[in-house]
C-alpha cells in the first residue's frame, strides 16, 4: 500500500491562493497517475485534477484556468497550485495515486481541509 502524506491546506479569503503537496512512499513500483479529488459537505467526492507519469493532465471544468497540477517524479510528489479560490472550492482535498503494477490499485491520502471565506 502506498502511503500518502498531504500538506498545505488551510483557510484563505476568496481570490487567494493555496498550494497543496502530497508525497508518496512505500512503493517500489512506478506510480502511473497522481492527482487530487475533493469532497464538500453533503456532496460526493469529485475529481479535481490528475497528472500521468508522462505529464498529461486532466482538470475538472470548475477549476480549469485557476488550478495547476504538477509533479516531481523523482520525489514521488504531486502538487496542486490553487489560484483565484472561490467559496465553492471549500472541501476536503484528497491526494490520489494509481499504479498498474504489480496489480492495479489506487491509494488515498487522509485529506486536507481547504476553506475559502467570502
Amino acid at each position: 500500500q502506498v502511503q500518502l502524506v498531504e500538506s498545505g491546506g488551510g483557510l484563505v479569503q476568496a481570490g487567494g491562493s493555496l498550494r497543496l503537496s502530497c508525497a508518496a512512499s512505500g512503493t517500489l513500483f512506478k506510480i502511473n497517475v497522481m492527482g487530487w479529488y475533493r469532497q464538500a459537505p453533503g456532496k460526493e467526492r469529485e475529481l479535481v485534477a490528475t497528472i500521468t507519469s508522462g505529464g498529461s493532465t486532466n482538470y475538472a471544468n470548475s477549476v480549469k484556468d485557476r488550478f495547476t497540477v504538477s509533479s516531481d517524479s523523482a520525489k514521488n510528489t504531486v502538487y496542486l497550485q490553487m489560484n483565484s479560490l472561490k467559496p465553492e472550492d471549500t472541501a476536503v482535498y484528497y491526494c490520489y495515486t494509481y499504479q498498474h503494477v504489480p496489480v492495479p490499485r489506487t491509494s488515498w491520502g487522509q485529506g486536507t481541509q481547504v476553506t475559502v471565506s467570502s
